[in-house]
């Protein structure tokens, strides 16, 4: 298997430490550098083209969101992933929009962040559960017929599985709480992520949150 090459970015001496004594003993995974602000995080990726960045938001010199913008846009075979002490609404949709591959908060326990880590090793997306809920707080207020425009295109079927993507669950928790099979619900995902034009699974629990998803699925069970 190949080893995923990661660089850290954070303005804190002791999560770096943290991080690197958490990875130096998975083989899975090969530390290649580490970065205290934006302008040395893409110094270093232009340099040594990591798979995979993993990227406090809040740095001294630069918007971590703007930083992960940037990489995203120059380097895209690099991946992002956002690690942050702040469950900070505004910068959770803005770190998607700007291309982030996932969002976990730093007090995920060590076993989190490796599951998430060889999550995104297999090229899948993630987002912490947690922030979904934040997420869809802020987008209370979309009126009914925006969210039916949003979802028009989905099948209930689709429309229930999608549901499950934005609250964090894997294909397999999925498939055992609706009686499909995994290969069943990888199916799924792909049509809606086609449907929806997005790219990632991160990208479709973000628009269905932000089109109130969890609201609609209710609306429809009270009209029927």
């Amino acid at each position: 298997m190949k080893r995923l090459r990661l660089l850290i970015v954070d303005d804190h001496e002791v999560v770096r430490l943290g991080l690197r004594l958490l990875l130096q003993n998975r083989p899975e995974f090969e530390l290649v550098g580490e970065a205290e602000s934006g302008a040395q995080a893409l110094s270093l990726v232009e340099r040594l083209r990591p798979d995979l960045v993993v990227l406090d938001v809040r740095l001294p010199d630069r918007d971590g969101v703007e930083v992960c913008r940037e990489i995203t846009a120059r380097f895209p075979e690099t991946r992002v992933l956002i690690l942050t002490a702040y469950p900070d609404e505004e910068f959770i949709v803005r770190a998607i929009e700007a291309g982030a591959s996932g969002y976990v908060l730093k007090r995920a326990g060590s076993r989190e962040l490796i599951e998430a880590l060889e999550a995104l090793a297999r090229g899948e997306a993630i987002l912490d559960p947690t922030i979904t809920r934040k997420v869809l707080e802020q987008f209370r207020q979309r009126s009914r017929a925006t969210r039916e425009e949003a979802f028009k295109d989905l099948t209930p079927r689709e429309r229930l599985i999608l549901a499950r993507i934005a609250e964090g669950k894997s294909n397999r928790e999925i498939a055992k709480e609706l009686f499909l099979t995994e290969k069943t619900v990888r199916n799924y995902v792909s049509i809606i992520l086609d449907k929806l034009g997005v790219s990632n699974r991160v990208e479709a629990a973000a628009y269905a949150l932000k089109h109130r998803i969890h609201d609609f699925l209710k609306e429809e069970d009270n009209a029927s």
